[in-house]
């Protein structure tokens, strides 16, 4: 497989050297695939539900091609998932997508993992070690620590916004030692991402380092999140004429969506044949995308803290891959857009625990009120011509080509990307209890702080990365 660059199409790279750069230095551009391949008909057709190992192996294969050989895959597949993705009906036409199974107990563990054994079988040759700088808004740092934690020949510092995570997201975060370390940085997560950006195009900095990311920018981590769609889809078309009596589905992802990493793998796993009819972007106050799909004008703008913090991302780094593969008008016929604000955010939580009896988190809450209310009004409205509001919360004035289908053929798999326990002061505020804290968060909470506090300017950066890697 080749890989271009989605500011210079010239460019041509193999699949190791886009994972272990993470992204094109001279020009910032992001990595992509020159082709999406096309699943066999005989894993996408098959009349048995789906193992998410095979999904796994068999997805990421064309990626791979040849720089890993086959058996060498099975057993980086084997070893990054003995945990599962699990399809949970709530309602006769909604699934829940539990993608917080892992160690972290967060979507990212699906792609941290896989890139971590992917960059350690890549580097195990080098004599220097691979540097990993990662920003995080909640979620991402977590995963990536915990993935490459004790990986050898691979030393992992990642930064996050100072008091605009949660507490326990923040407790993951700051307590790695030997090759992970955390900074703190007086910010948002945009200042922590313009910071491993411009790392990353700084030659000098480069000279001295091998350098690369774990955030969605790195192929290695946004490709295997292409695989729970996959499952997820063939799962839900499979239990379908038992659970709901529909024989065909028209399914529709709803993916809460910040840095819009999550999505972008949902649109590789369409165009890889994964029966996916649509998708809906559902997004917190940060509605950057939201207001594109709305007006056709991007633009990106400081981030503002939500409860729903890990989406909390003013100038979303994998815009740039989604308008390589689409444009606005192509987009706009696949996905719907909504937007939600905190106090629709602590309703939904209510709301979806009142009607169906499942804790949902904050992030999985706004995917939870947008579907509700496209099944219900919003939707509807929209085909009959009245638009709403874009400045207020709801369904973007935008009609994907799917509309017509939610109220008879449609399922929604709506996208829970992280256990509730991590949020649980704002699931209390909610329904009046946390939900029950996994043992393996629990014990996190017991281990020292060891971040290192940081500036958002590049320089003082800079020089503790030249101090300390």
């Amino acid at each position: 497989m080749i890989y271009t660059d989605t500011r210079d199409s010239s460019v041509q790279v193999n699949f190791k050297t886009a994972v272990v750069n993470g992204m094109n230095s001279s020009t910032g551009g992001l990595y992509i695939p020159v082709e999406y391949p096309t699943l066999p008909k005989s894993l996408l057709n098959r009349t048995s539900e789906p193992s998410f190992r095979e999904i796994a192996f068999e997805s990421a294969k064309p990626f791979v091609g040849q720089e890993i050989p086959q058996g060498d895959l099975q057993e980086i597949i084997i070893d990054a998932y003995p945990f599962n993705a699990q399809v949970v009906p709530v309602d006769l036409k909604t699934y829940i997508l539990e993608l917080f199974h892992g160690p972290t107990c967060a979507f990212k563990d699906f792609g941290a993992r896989f890139m971590a054994r992917v960059m350690s079988y890549f580097n195990k040759d080098e004599e220097q070690p691979l540097h990993i700088l990662v920003a995080t808004s909640g979620d991402t740092g977590s995963a990536v620590g915990s993935a490459f934690h004790n990986v050898p020949g691979l030393d992992v510092t990642i930064l996050y916004p100072e008091g605009k995570i949660s507490p326990l997201q923040e407790k993951q975060l700051s307590t790695f030692t030997g090759n992970v370390r955390a900074l703190r940085v007086k910010g948002t997560f945009d200042d922590c991402q313009k910071l491993v950006k411009t790392a990353f195009t700084d030659s000098d900095l480069r000279s001295r380092f091998r350098l690369s990311s774990a955030n969605s920018i790195n192929i290695s981590r946004l490709l295997p999140q292409s695989f729970y769609y996959t499952y997820a889809s063939l799962v839900a078309r499979y239990r379908s004429p038992r659970d709901n009596k529909i024989d065909n589905p028209d399914i529709i992802f709803i993916v809460p969506s910040g840095n819009f990493g999550n999505l972008t793998s949902g649109l590789i796993a369409q165009k890889m044949g994964a029966p996916i009819t649509g998708f809906v972007a559902a997004t917190n106050s940060n509605r950057t995308v939201p207001d594109w799909v709305a007006t056709g004008d991007y633009k990106p703008r400081p981030s503002v803290a939500t409860l729903s913090n890990a989406m909390d991302v003013g100038a979303p780094s994998n815009f740039e891959r989604m308008v390589s593969m689409y444009t606005l008008s192509q987009l706009k016929q696949i996905m719907a857009s909504y937007w939600l604000d905190d106090e629709g955010t602590l309703k939904a939580i209510k709301n979806c625990n009142r009607s169906t009896g499942y804790i949902i988190d904050p992030h999985g809450a706004v995917g939870w009120q947008a579907w509700k209310d496209i099944r219900s009004v919003s939707m509807e409205n929209l085909m009959a011509g009245i638009t709403g509001n874009p400045e207020k919360p709801g369904l973007t004035p935008s009609l994907p080509q799917w509309a017509d289908k939610v109220k008879t053929s449609a399922l929604g798999i709506i996208l829970e990307t992280a256990h509730p326990a991590k949020f649980g002061a704002t699931v209390y505020d909610a329904i009046g209890r946390e939900p029950p804290l996994p043992d393996r968060l629990e014990r996190v909470l017991r281990l020292p702080d060891c971040s290192v506090a940081m500036g958002k300017d590049y320089a003082s950066f800079k020089e503790w990365l030249v101090e300390n890697l």
